[in-house]
């Protein structure tokens, strides 16, 4: 079980993976934007390493921050807390598109950079 950093508790698997999970979408949509950690962190007015253990599901990101980390991110709060309210009920490639952001979150960081740069080329082009 993960030990949250802030409090000294223990979360079950369940809000591990949850945490774990909130911190990838929380990374990808990030270097979507071209943002740094230390851009996302000023502009919430926290530390980089806040944003860091937020991203790493070491930390949970309080209630207070959601609606202000999704506008920056260019999310929707349900799109940045991901299944646990958005994707219930609906249908389509969310699940699918979620298991892809995980398993691209293991990849090493050259790979990543590739998938970023090649995903954005493909948006650039259907903006047009």
């Amino acid at each position: 079980m993960a030990v949250l950093i802030q409090t000294g508790m223990t979360m079950s698997n369940t809000d591990e993976h949850f945490t774990k999970a909130m911190g990838t979408r929380i990374a990808l949509a990030r270097k979507v934007q071209r943002l740094t950690q230390q851009q996302l962190a000023d502009h919430l007015g926290l530390a980089q390493q806040t944003i860091a253990h937020y991203e790493a599901g070491r930390l949970r990101v309080p209630a207070s921050l959601l609606s202000a980390m999704a506008r920056k991110l260019g999310l929707t709060v349900d799109e940045l807390l991901g299944d646990a309210v958005g994707s219930r009920g609906k249908r389509g490639p969310a699940p699918k598109f979620e298991k892809q952001i995980e398993r691209m979150s293991r990849l090493p960081r050259a790979k990543q950079q590739l998938l970023m740069e090649m995903l954005d080329a493909f948006l650039s082009r259907a903006d047009h």
